[in-house]
């Protein structure tokens, strides 16, 4: 099956539950990405700054791209002008920088607050106390060109769908908890990206409203 022919039979998929798509696209050419474009692909999903503004550059303006990859301050200012959504914020030095760089473009950012919920040491993101301490900071309250949308997790690489099921199960509640404690009033609090290729189905029995398909759709690299 090709690029527009997979894209296709995932989006049905994702809409009848209700789940959106983020196409991972890193290591994709354009042209490539043109392809799932066309067959009405418009999230796409970026790990590394550099290659994502040479892609923004040459593709498309109406696309909505979205970082996914870890994100250092320093080079926030690169994609500011025009990212849709940052899914690795997992600290509050990060969304300071983000919320300075949004609003010399008067411009408010999308971003989802990372969490740890794999047992690798190797994954970034927030433990549960240093999430609340976040959100309970004076500092987070005066961000103003910030939007927390949501939390973001990525699942321990293993064949173990139990241990898998049970991670996913464990940032819903978080989720759900955050929601009633922080957002109760806020209706853009409504993200839950969890789940990539290998684990997706998972991760949308668990409660994911976004997932992040790179292989399933453009094949493996």
């Amino acid at each position: 099956m090709d690029i527009a022919d997979q894209i296709k039979t995932i989006q049905e998929e994702l809409k009848r539950l209700d789940v959106a798509l983020v196409a991972v696209s890193k290591t994709k050419t354009p042209e490539e990405i043109l392809t799932a474009y066309h067959a009405g692909q418009r999230a796409f999903g970026e790990n590394m700054v550099q290659e994502l503004v040479a892609k923004y550059d040459v593709l498309p303006k109406d696309i909505e791209w979205h970082l996914i990859g870890h994100l250092q301050s320093n080079k926030v200012k690169y994609v500011a002008p025009f990212i849709t959504l940052i899914h690795s914020v997992d600290s509050l030095k990060l969304l300071k920088e983000i919320n300075k760089q949004a609003q010399k473009y008067n411009r408010t950012i999308g971003c989802l607050l990372q969490v740890h919920i794999a047992t690798e040491d190797t994954k970034f993101g927030l433990d549960h106390v240093e999430l609340i301490e976040l959100l309970r900071s004076t500092e987070f309250a005066q961000l103003t060109h910030i939007r927390i949308k949501g939390l973001m997790g990525i699942a321990t690489n293993t064949p173990n769908q139990k241990e898998i099921k049970e991670e996913f199960h464990e940032l819903k509640s978080l989720f759900d908890g955050i929601k009633v404690s922080f957002f109760k009033d806020d209706a853009h609090f409504d993200t839950l990206s969890m789940g990539m290729s290998a684990d997706y189905k998972l991760a949308i029995e668990q409660g994911s409203t976004m997932v992040r398909l790179g292989s399933t759709i453009f094949g493996n690299r």
